[in-house]
């Protein structure tokens, strides 16, 4: 079942100002400021609410994080302990509004003093020299996860820095980069776990580390390093907006990594992971660059059932090599999304969209950059148990059927039906041809104002 195609005027715009005429039609609901010289309306960055129909967090009682915020809930913060007060109690349900203002250090603590590696691990007794020798599979074997002194250690530090990194993010809360001032979070996690009613926007995320990464000779034939930390993670969370923000490696690119027992040494996780039966979630206008695992929605083929609903459109995906998303159980609309595929600072595709455990894909009006040589069988995968339908995308500005192409190369062929229609499509364009265009100035952190 090929999903409709409908067509809304609702583009959000580089600069936040719209006609009363605008407004009434629908536009961003917020705080509304008159501008007497320009006879404009500007809508309240920090008080904007998702505007109707606008993907699977418009649904129900909408998407308006802390625009009910009073004075004494309303901060700005520029370090990591500001932020961590300003966030509060994660079950403080009171509406905030959080402007972070410049580049906030994870890495940090209270005082500012940066904290490296290292620190840590002090007092742990973890070594990653103990640690390689403990379970070199010349010795240890591959059969079992690592367990003893040296595991038992990993774990104590990985804690630590668990502790000082990981930033719990309460209901009804609105966290906004501050325009101009280079806003965002560099080596954090933001969890948005078991709440409902956040709204994340212009900020950059980068270079969130782990330090202590886990070796698991039983991943896969040769095993894996396995790191934890998202940049920002949905964890049983509901009504969830992200817009307007980039997430990035950088400066710490997986080509630095070092290789151990034959196994990139990987110390990213995910960008923007949506698990544990996380639900209606739109993800609009950001840009997710430099990374290979970069967004999983379910975190298991039984991760939930009736839930993991996500919206994402008008994204820019550039040198990420996989998971974009890896969609499990749920309904995923994925519209009016640009997917540039060439190789980027050691970051090579394996696929765009992957497709399992029974998950409900919608893809319409997307378009790939593929380089010459690039296989358009390799833009999506499966297990042979999710669907991919939709319309409208194209590869290079030529319509494509982009499942077809897969289905005709691997034996498990991905579902061409779904069990739904997507109507909640603001925004969604009939043609994706202009989307590369467009979408390079209009998404990522750093565009509002």
């Amino acid at each position: 079942m090929a999903a409709p195609t409908h067509r809304r005027s609702l583009r959000k715009r580089r600069v936040l100002v719209v006609s009363a005429a605008a407004v009434a039609a629908g536009v961003g609901a917020g705080v509304l400021v008159m501008n007497a010289n320009a006879g404009t309306t500007t809508v309240d960055l920090y008080h904007q609410t998702l505007a109707a129909k606008d993907g699977w967090a418009s649904s129900g009682t909408g998407t308006t994080g802390g625009a009910k915020a009073d004075a004494a809930h309303t901060f700005t913060v520029s370090t990591r302990a500001q932020l961590v007060k300003a966030l509060g109690s994660a079950s403080d349900t009171t509406p905030r509004i959080i402007k972070v203002k410049g580049t906030i250090d994870a890495n940090t603590d209270d005082s500012g003093k940066k904290l490296a590696c290292a620190d840590y691990a002090k007092g742990t007794g973890y070594s990653l020299a103990a640690y390689l020798k403990a379970f070199d599979p010349a010795t240890y074997g591959r059969s079992k996860l690592p367990s003893g002194t040296q595991e038992t250690a990993r774990a104590a530090a990985q804690q630590k820095q668990a502790e000082n990194i990981v930033l719990k993010v309460p209901a009804n809360t609105s966290i906004v980069g501050v325009p101009g001032t280079k806003a965002g979070i560099t080596g954090g996690m933001l969890q948005i776990q078991k709440v409902d009613n956040v709204i994340v926007r212009n900020l950059t995320f980068s270079a969130t580390q782990d330090c202590f990464p886990q070796w698991d000779p039983t991943d896969g034939d040769k095993g894996n390093w396995n790191s934890q930390y998202d940049s920002v993670t949905l964890r049983g969370a509901t009504h969830v907006w992200a817009d307007h923000n980039t997430f990035t490696d950088a400066p710490g690119l997986d080509t630095a990594d070092p290789t151990y027992y034959g196994r990139q040494y990987q110390i990213h996780d995910g960008e923007l992971d949506i698990t544990k039966g996380s639900d209606l979630v739109t993800v609009e206008r950001n840009r997710f660059t430099d990374h290979d695992k970069t967004m999983l929605i379910g975190s298991s083929d039984t991760d939930s059932t009736g839930k993991l609903r996500v919206s994402i459109h008008h994204n820019v995906w550039k040198g990420v090599v996989q998971r974009a998303p890896l969609a499990r159980l749920g309904q995923i609309h994925i519209y009016d999304n640009v997917y540039d595929t060439a190789p980027l600072n050691g970051y090579t595709l394996q696929y765009s969209i992957n497709s399992r455990a029974k998950a409900q894909v919608v893809a319409q009006a997307n378009y790939w950059k593929i380089p010459a040589g690039q296989k358009v069988a390799k833009l999506v995968s499966g297990d042979g148990t999710g669907s991919i339908a939709g319309s409208g995308n194209l590869v290079n500005g030529t319509a494509t059927d982009v499942v077809a192409a897969y289905n005709a190369a691997n034996s498990k062929k991905i579902k061409t039906t779904v069990n739904w229609t997507p109507t909640l499509t603001a925004g969604l364009e009939t043609s994706a041809k202009n989307l590369p265009t467009e979408l390079a100035s209009t998404t990522g952190a750093g565009i509002l104002s």
